[in-house]
C-alpha cells in the first residue's frame, strides 16, 4: 500500500534476515551497524561456514554446565581447575563471573582454587544473595578446610558490597579473608585489567 511504513524488523531482503539482525544486536557491544555487518557476512560466506557457527553455538548450549564445585563453566561435572590435585585447595578465590577466572589464570599468579558467584549482589537490579551461590560458598569454607578466601569481586560498589556480605557472614569462622591490592582502579572489570596488573593485584592481597 502507497505511503505505508515497513514493520521495526522488516528488512529489503526479507524478515528473517531482519530477525538475524535483530539477534545479533541483542549480544553486548553490538549496536544496529555492526548486527547488519554481522549479518551480511553470514549471508556471504558458504553454506558450510554458516552451518558450523551455528553447530557450535548449538554445541556449547547443550554442553557446556557450571562445575558441581565451584560453580566455573565445564564441560564435565567438576572442572578442571578444582580436579588438578596441583593446586593449593586451602585458597579459594571468590569472582564474579566464569570470565573473571580466565582473566586471572592469565596472570599465572594464582595457584589455589576459585568460586564463581555467578554475579553480584545489586537490589536496584533485583538480585539478591539467594541468587548468588555465597550458600554453596559457605558450605565449601566450612566443609573443605577453607584457610584463606581472596575477595575478587568487581572494585564496584556492588562487587564491594558483595564481598561484605561473604565476610559478614564468615567473621565467625576460622578462616582469613583478603581482597584484591587497590592497584586496579575503582569501578573496573576483571576482564579488562592486564595480566601484570592482575598478578600484582593477587600478590599484593590484604585483609579485608
Amino acid at each position: 500500500m502507497a505511503g505505508s511504513r515497513m514493520e521495526p524488523e522488516a528488512h529489503p531482503y526479507g524478515p528473517s534476515v531482519g530477525r538475524l539482525i535483530d539477534e545479533f544486536g541483542r549480544l553486548p557491544g553490538i549496536g544496529r551497524k555492526s548486527a547488519e555487518r554481522l549479518a551480511n557476512y553470514v549471508l556471504s560466506c558458504s553454506a558450510q561456514e554458516a552451518y558450523a557457527l551455528a553447530d557450535a553455538i548449538r554445541e556449547v548450549k547443550t554442553s557446556v554446565k557450571r562445575c558441581s564445585v565451584c560453580f566455573n563453566l565445564t564441560e564435565s561435572d567438576v572442572c578442571k581447575l578444582c580436579r588438578d590435585e596441583r593446586r593449593d585447595r586451602h585458597v579459594v578465590c571468590v569472582v564474579e563471573q566464569p570470565r573473571d577466572v580466565v582473566a586471572l589464570e592469565s596472570s599465572g599468579a594464582f595457584n589455589g582454587l576459585y568460586h564463581v558467584l555467578g554475579g553480584r549482589i545489586a537490589p536496584l537490579e533485583g538480585v539478591g544473595p539467594e541468587d548468588l551461590t555465597i550458600h554453596q560458598l559457605v558450605q565449601r569454607v566450612r566443609r573443605q578446610g577453607v584457610t584463606e578466601l581472596v575477595m575478587a569481586t568487581n572494585p564496584t560498589l556492588e562487587g564491594d558490597g558483595t564481598a561484605l556480605f561473604i565476610t559478614n557472614i564468615l567473621q565467625n569462622d576460622n578462616v582469613k579473608i583478603t581482597r584484591l591490592a587497590r592497584g586496579i582502579a575503582s569501578g573496573s572489570v576483571l576482564e579488562f585489567a592486564n595480566r601484570e596488573m592482575l598478578a600484582d593485584a593477587l600478590r599484593g592481597r590484604q585483609k579485608f
